[in-house]
């Protein structure tokens, strides 16, 4: 058996639970069209709530442009049909013929999540649980071939973490996001005194 028969035989046994488990259906068509946002979300709450996750915020909105920007490339370098181009599936939701692999929201999904996780673990562990439900919606409804997402959740994770690790190292990167930072709270400061007073604490 070829790797690309196993992963649609994967795909089928959990596309299939749409079948099985038809009570579960809109919330999987909720975390595949709608999922995101709720990260989204909370990278506002985060950002307004408390003036020390700003950091966080940043380098969570860097690591997620750099992982999507990567996704895009090898999405052109490596153009793979979506399952319902090649194959008959349950869709649960209606969805352009584009690239298919790797996942765009499981890599956002997963960037977003570590990129929480490396600051706050105990918040962390639930955007994780989250970004895989969410991963994991993209082929219950029929738009994803497992190995598809697997690879945004690698590409996703990875480049968290390594954004991490060298965010420290570029300086000059540092010194113009702590500068556009400190930039914007000046200009927030002015304008909602209270709330910046509030923030901050």
């Amino acid at each position: 058996m070829s790797f690309s028969q196993f992963d649609y035989q994967i795909f089928q046994s959990i596309n299939h639970l749409a079948v099985v488990f038809p009570a579960l259906n809109p919330l999987m068509r909720f975390l595949s069209l709608d999922g995101e946002y709720l990260f989204y979300l909370g990278i506002i709450v985060y950002w307004f709530s408390r003036k020390h996750n700003r950091p966080m915020v940043i380098q969570s909105l860097l690591s997620a442009c750099v992982a999507l920007g990567i996704s895009a490339v090898i999405g052109l370098l490596k153009y793979r049909d979506r399952p319902f181009i090649s194959h008959h599936v349950i869709q649960l939701i209606p969805h352009a013929a584009n690239a298919s692999f790797p996942s765009d929201h499981a890599t956002g999904a997963f960037v977003i999540a570590t990129s929480i996780w490396l600051f706050r673990k105990r918040e962390g562990r639930a955007w994780l649980v989250l970004a895989a439900c969410v991963a994991f919606s993209r082929i219950w409804v029929g738009v994803h071939y497992p190995s598809d997402v697997i690879a945004g959740i690698i590409l996703g994770t990875i480049t968290a973490l390594k954004i991490n690790d060298w965010l420290p190292q570029w300086k000059m990167i540092g010194s113009i996001l702590n500068s556009g930072l400190s930039f914007y709270e000046k200009i927030e400061q002015r304008i909602f005194p209270v709330q910046h007073k509030r923030n901050s604490r």
